[in-house]
């Protein structure tokens, strides 16, 4: 049943607990949102932003979404495939990051998705595992269990798992290789359909701080002196948010230029710039970037 509450203000759920809620409560912070949640507190307010949290488990974040209970929430992408309710992706909030994959023992062979036919997989995500198997034209068995999918095939209980991974260490741990990454998925923001036109305007306010904080993390800012006859070539390697700034030095013959760099090109584009005759290369990190 949808909640029908005319408010002027979000309410957010976010993770209770754990990876996701350290980085969500720390996005909060990054975007100029102060949120005091004491010990064990399932809600709290922020001091500066008409925004109320919510702290619960990940699995029921986008329930309580579609429901109208919470406007927003900060959930993986690999939550609400599972899931499968009737919510929007807003924005993608870039942590998080992780794969959903499908492991099996070391010593076997894989060659392709068809090692899986007839098999028995253990799985928390049997929804994003059985639509795999049918977009692959493969019949398996799936085992819904939850938590140490890892040890299912030691036991045998399973002859493969699909489990979210990270590094790949828990795996390497119980005897299993990653042969097969089936989904990528990240933290985004969520959103429910009935939001009434405040809420909008405070969701785009919301957004509008989380991406200016995600493009000041992907960019640097630089400084560095160039001498005035290489200063033609070393501006053509700098794209910056629209152009360089140039500005004179002291000592004649030579200018600061000053520029943002993309976090990807940052390396490759230093070392043209010093072989096209810069020199004191300042790399400063950006808090901020507003377009």
């Amino acid at each position: 049943m949808k909640a029908n509450i005319e408010c002027n203000k979000l309410r957010l759920a976010i993770q209770k607990s754990g990876r996701l809620h350290d980085d969500s409560m720390k996005l909060l912070k990054e975007c100029g949102i102060d949120i005091s949640n004491g010990v064990n507190k399932l809600k709290a307010e922020a001091t500066n932003f008409p925004l109320e949290v919510f702290f619960l488990r990940d699995d029921d974040i986008p329930q309580y979404v579609e429901d109208g209970v919470a406007d927003i929430g900060f959930v993986g992408e690999n939550v609400i495939f599972e899931k499968n309710k009737q919510v929007a992706i807003a924005e993608k909030l870039g942590f998080g990051k992780c794969r959903l994959s499908i492991a099996i023992p070391k010593g076997q062979d894989y060659s392709s998705s068809q090692f899986l036919q007839g098999k028995k997989i253990a799985t928390s995500y049997p929804v994003i595992v059985n639509n795999y198997l049918q977009r692959q034209g493969v019949t398996a068995e799936i085992h819904e269990i939850s938590g140490s999918v890892e040890i299912a095939p030691g036991i045998g209980l399973a002859d493969a798992i699909c489990d979210l991974v990270s590094s790949g260490s828990t795996l390497f741990m119980n005897g299993l290789k990653e042969v097969e990454v089936i989904f990528e998925s990240q933290a985004v923001l969520i959103k429910q359909a009935a939001l009434n036109p405040t809420q909008v305007q405070l969701l785009e306010r919301l957004i509008f701080r989380i991406q200016a904080v995600k493009k000041a993390k992907n960019n640097k800012y630089i400084l560095l002196n160039a001498p005035n006859d290489r200063l033609k070539d070393i501006i053509s390697l700098l794209p910056g948010m629209k152009s360089p700034t140039v500005l004179p030095l002291a000592t004649e013959g030579w200018s600061s230029v000053h520029s943002v760099l993309n976090e990807n090109d940052f390396w490759n584009i230093i070392e043209q710039l010093k072989e096209a005759g810069a020199e004191g290369i300042l790399v400063v990190p950006i808090e901020k970037m507003i377009m």
